[in-house]
């Protein structure tokens, strides 16, 4: 065994690891899995107005004592009292969601 000194390719090693650190999710690369739908309709929009009453009747913030399916329900029920000619109703819904969710939710 020859040692020497002035060479420092000593083995280096990862700092040591938790099991929390392995279950650990983690989205770095990773795509999503929803993907809206083609809007064929170039003026698509969605009014202020039906986003301020999503976000006025239809919140959830993720508490254990809150129902997501009873807030699914409400939430669609909103989104089906209006209508936009040429966009489909998943359309509307998936661009309306993400403002029906707050704080541990979202």
């Amino acid at each position: 065994m020859d040692i020497n000194p002035g060479n420092s390719q000593l083995p280096t090693h990862p700092a040591p690891q938790t099991m929390y650190d392995y279950a650990k999710p983690t989205l770095i690369g990773v795509e999503s899995s929803i993907v809206g739908p083609i809007i064929a309709k170039n003026n698509f929009e969605i009014k202020s107005n039906t986003i301020q009453k999503v976000q006025q009747y239809v919140q959830f913030d993720g508490l254990q004592d809150e129902d997501s399916n009873a807030h699914l329900a409400h939430f669609l029920e909103i989104c089906n009292t209006f209508n936009i000619n040429s966009v489909i109703d998943d359309a509307i819904s998936l661009r309306l969601f993400p403002f029906s969710l707050r704080n541990k939710a979202k």
